[in-house]
């Protein structure tokens, strides 16, 4: 049976494409059979399904951020918890954020998170939103099982000193992060920073551990830097190889 949506649920389901109007509303669209799936799937909230067979081809169009619409699309309540000045202290091994702006990105961190069984990520203030539509792609769902704290990583890094908890940077003046006497440990937190400038100097000042991930060979002419996902990925990988 068909579905009509009148012109001001289109409305107001358009404006979720804005982040003020996510904020405002307290909800974000998810896009996919998968992603859909997955939302009802999780603890989040869906507060409404809109199939392409019920409302029509141009209409789905009119509410979706895609290029080609996709077959369904939900509405998803924002969880309570993502902005906290006092988030927990991590347990195991965890991932912090300093300043990572692209949407790209934080969807596949929390991808390769998922992947390394990393419960946890912290996100600095001026991180890019959580529940942009660009990250929620790229998350492939873990966004539904990763627990994401947005709050002041230098004041973490403080709170984890006075606990014990190892803390870890990626710097070019770091220690091999293959060699075999490095610093790591089974627990802590790993820190990376932003696209462009990396770990900013107030972050950078409360790390334990400067860890390098070597270029190959040593001596080559490389590129500047790795994607920040990919470095992720690369430490999550030594990591979890050292607590195996």
């Amino acid at each position: 049976m068909k579905k009509t949506l009148t012109r001001s649920e289109i409305a107001h389901l358009r404006s979720l494409h804005q982040k003020k109007k996510r904020e405002e509303y307290g909800c974000f669209l998810v896009e996919g059979e998968k992603m859909v799936q997955e939302a009802l799937d999780s603890h989040f909230h869906v507060e409404a399904v809109y199939r392409r067979e019920e409302i029509g081809e141009e209409t789905m169009a009119k509410i979706s951020q895609m290029a080609s619409p996709s077959p369904c699309l939900a509405v998803v309540r924002i969880p309570a918890n993502t902005e906290t000045a006092t988030p927990p202290l991590p347990t195991g091994l965890c991932l912090a954020l300093d300043g990572v702006r692209d949407p790209g990105n934080l969807g596949t961190i929390l991808r390769i998170a998922d992947w390394f069984g990393i419960e946890n990520i912290y996100a600095s203030e001026d991180c890019v939103e959580l529940f942009n539509p660009k990250t929620i792609q790229a998350t492939m769902g873990a966004i539904f099982r990763k627990q994401v704290f947005y709050t002041s990583i230098t004041n973490l890094l403080q709170r984890c000193h006075a606990s014990g908890i190892p803390t870890y940077g990626t710097f070019l003046d770091g220690d091999n992060l293959y060699q075999e006497n490095s610093a790591i440990q089974e627990r802590g937190v790993i820190v990376m920073g932003n696209e462009h400038n990396g770990i900013s100097d107030a972050v950078a000042q409360h790390l334990q551990c400067r860890l390098l991930i070597p270029p190959y060979p040593a001596d080559a002419h490389t590129s500047e830097s790795l994607n920040v996902a990919i470095a992720t990925a690369i430490l999550c990988a030594e990591f979890r190889r050292r607590q195996r």
